[in-house]
């Protein structure tokens, strides 16, 4: 009797383990896996490939389980901050997971679903600094405050005319076609915010995007149509196995389209030494259309 109560109550907690949920923060890269292990608690790994191996196996074994794993950016930067914030010894478990618990867990996690780590990392990193681009073009947006002169949100009306421009560049090109659309806009300590959309135009005019992806590149182009901000938004347009490029500068709230000439020497010139480097074969770079944002 006593057997059988014993097997009652772990088959009871192996079905409970079911119901409870958690997140695992992953060390990225070789660079943040080598600053964790300056912590001599933190377990013993041959290099970065077989910690992700144990990564791994440890996110199946939750999943076979029937446990909901949701899976976070580990930062030690960030990690050593929470620690001296909270007066915590950064060097024991407890801390780490405390750390990714109230953190980690708290920002960017994308949930595993069985597929190798080595694909869902990309997909982690990028989803996180899509996070922060919107975070800090937004608090780069709420610091521009209202217009002295007539009250107006700056903010505000930036991100509607951000709005407008992503429609009006998305109409001036026309049906039938799928544009891949960046902006810049100078960040700091030289760090420039980019936006990234993708947008397809059916023959019927309808429009797909990534909501997600819209809305961040949206706030970025705001923030460069922000009174003190600059930047740049380029287009790029597959039509009928063509390439074409153009684009405009932001100042002052508006729209300026680059010459050919502007976008063909933006395109052509190495960004680190100024070299010249020869042009992509089967781009054609023109001058932009006027966008009127009013």
């Amino acid at each position: 009797m006593t057997d059988m109560a014993h097997q009652g109550k772990d088959r009871d907690r192996r079905l409970l383990s079911r119901e409870v949920t958690g997140t695992v923060a992953v060390l990225a890269d070789e660079r943040d896996f080598a600053a964790m292990r300056r912590y001599r608690s933190f377990p013993i790994f041959g290099d970065h490939a077989a910690y992700l191996r144990q990564m791994e196996r440890l996110l199946r074994t939750r999943t076979a389980r029937g446990a909901h794993t949701s899976v976070a950016l580990f930062d030690p930067a960030g990690y050593e901050e929470f620690c001296a914030e909270e007066h915590l010894d950064p060097d024991t478990p407890a801390s780490r997971n405390r750390y990714t618990a109230e953190v980690a867990a708290a920002g960017t996690t994308v949930a595993y679903e069985g597929q190798p780590i080595r694909r869902l990392l990309p997909r982690l990193v990028d989803e996180t600094a899509q996070q922060a681009t919107w975070e800090y073009a937004s608090d780069l947006i709420a610091r521009s405050g209202g217009c002295t002169s007539c009250g107006e949100d700056v903010g505000q009306a930036a991100f509607v005319r951000a709005t407008r421009a992503l429609r009006r560049i998305v109409e001036a090109f026309g049906w039938g076609r799928r544009h891949h659309l960046v902006c810049t806009v100078p960040g700091p300590g030289g760090v420039p915010l980019v936006g990234v959309l993708d947008v397809d135009v059916d023959a019927c005019g309808t429009v797909e995007l990534g909501e997600a992806d819209a809305l961040v590149f949206c706030t970025v182009v705001a923030a460069g149509l922000t009174v003190e901000r600059s930047g740049a938004i380029v287009v790029r347009t597959l039509a009928h196995g063509a390439e074409t490029v153009c684009g405009w500068g932001m100042a002052d709230g508006a729209l300026r389209p680059l010459t050919e000439g502007e976008v063909f020497a933006a395109y052509c010139t190495d960004i680190v030494t100024g070299e010249p480097v020869p042009p992509e074969h089967g781009v054609e770079y023109r001058e932009a259309p006027e966008i009127d944002l009013e």
